[in-house]
C-alpha cells in the first residue's frame, strides 16, 4: 500500500470514528456545537501520527490504535475550541468559531465534554496500556495549558527572547504532536528509548510546523489559508517574525513599528508597513532557516530509529507535507 493509499484508510477511520462518538440529541446546544466542531474540514494530523507511529514499530491490529488517535483528536478539537474564545478568533478552519456561531458559554460547556470524551477514548484502549497512555497524555495536557497561558502573558511583554517563544510554542503545539506519536509507539510495544526518539521526532516537527504557521499567516495566500493574512500583525502577536525583528531592529525603526504597532489605526497600511520592516531586515528568510533547522533535528531522530527503511517512508511523507504546505 503506498503513503496516499495509507493516509486515506487511517483518515477514513478517523473520521468514521468521530461520527461514531456517543453524543445525544438533548442539550442541543450542548451536542450540536461538538459536531460542529468535529465535522469541520481538518486535516486530522495528530490522530494520524498515532497510527502512523503504531505502524512504525510494527503493530499490526491498527484497529487498536482507534481508541487513542480519537482521544487525540478529541483533546485537540478542545483545545481549539477554547483558544478561539482566548484569541478573539474570527475564523476557524474557513468558518465560524464555536463561540461566535454559539456563544461564549456555551463554546466553553462543549469544549469540556470534548475533553470529557477524550478520556472517554482513552478508557477503550486495552487495559495493559492504559496506565501508560494516561501519562502520556495528562503530561500533554497540562504542558498545552501552560503553553497557552505562556502565550497571553507573552501579549503583555513588549518583546521576549526567541528561546521563550520556542519553549512556548513546544508546549502549545510541539508535544501534542510529539505525544500522539508516543501513544502510537506505547501501543505497538516499542522500546522506551524508541519512545523518546518518536518523541523527539514529534516535537522537533510540531516546532517545524508551528514556524510554517506563522510564516503563512503573513505570507501565505487567503483563499488557500481560509483567513485573513496579516491577522498576527493586527493583533501584534508575538510571532517568530516579529521576535527575529525585535532582535535585529535599529532604534528608528524601532520606533516606527511601535508606531504601527500601537498607534496605526489603518489595518492594512499596518500590515504592509510591519511586511516592509520583515523585509528590510531579512525576516522572512530567518524564520525559514530556523524552520528548516528543526526539519532537520526531526528527520534525524527519526533516522536513529531501528526500523526498515520503508516503514519511516509515511511518516518522512508528512514532514514534507506539513512543512511545505499552502494552508
Amino acid at each position: 500500500m503506498d503513503e496516499m493509499q495509507l493516509y486515506n484508510t487511517y483518515i477514513h477511520k478517523i473520521k468514521t470514528g468521530l461520527q461514531e462518538i456517543c453524543l445525544p440529541e438533548e442539550p442541543h446546544n450542548l451536542y450540536e456545537p461538538i459536531h460542529y466542531m468535529l465535522s469541520m474540514k481538518g486535516k486530522h494530523v495528530r490522530p494520524l501520527l498515532t497510527f502512523l507511529a503504531a505502524e512504525l514499530f510494527g503493530k499490526e491490529e491498527l484497529d487498536d490504535v482507534l481508541p487513542a488517535s480519537l482521544a487525540i483528536e478529541c483533546f485537540h478539537n478542545f483545545t481549539l475550541i477554547h483558544d478561539d474564545i482566548m484569541d478573539n478568533a474570527s475564523l476557524r478552519r474557513g468558518k465560524l468559531p464555536v463561540y461566535k456561531k454559539w456563544n461564549t458559554n456555551i463554546a466553553i460547556l462543549s469544549g469540556d465534554v470534548l475533553m470529557v470524551k477524550a478520556y472517554e477514548q482513552l478508557s477503550k484502549c486495552a487495559p495493559a496500556y492504559i496506565p501508560s497512555l494516561l501519562r502520556v497524555f495528562n503530561k500533554i495536557a497540562i504542558e498545552v495549558c501552560e503553553g497557552q497561558q505562556w502565550d497571553m502573558d507573552f501579549e503583555k511583554e513588549r518583546s521576549i527572547s526567541e528561546e521563550s517563544y520556542l519553549q512556548m510554542i513546544r508546549l502549545k503545539t510541539s508535544v501534542l504532536l510529539g505525544g500522539a506519536l508516543q501513544m502510537g509507539a506505547i501501543l505497538a510495544n516499542a522500546t522506551d528509548k524508541d519512545v523518546l526518539r518518536i518523541n523527539g521526532f514529534g516535537i522537533n516537527l510540531g516546532l517545524a510546523f508551528q514556524l510554517q504557521d506563522d510564516i503563512l499567516d503573513t505570507y501565505g495566500e487567503k483563499t488557500v489559508l481560509g483567513k485573513r493574512i496579516g491577522g498576527d500583525i493586527v493583533e501584534n502577536k508575538k510571532t517568530i517574525l516579529l521576535v527575529k525583528l525585535l532582535e535585529c531592529i535599529s532604534q528608528p525603526d524601532s520606533q516606527k513599528l511601535e508606531y504601527f504597532m500601537t498607534k496605526e489605526r489603518d489595518e492594512e497600511n499596518k500590515i504592509q508597513q510591519v511586511k516592509n520592516l520583515f523585509a528590510k531586515y531579512n525576516i522572512y528568510e530567518k524564520a525559514v532557516s530556523l524552520k528548516n533547522r528543526f526539519t532537520e533535528i526531526a528527520l534525524t531522530e527519526l533516522d536513529e530509529i531501528r526500523v526498515p527503511e520503508t516503514r519511516k517512508q509515511p511518516l518522512k511523507q508528512i514532514v514534507n507535507n506539513l512543512l511545505n504546505r499552502k494552508s
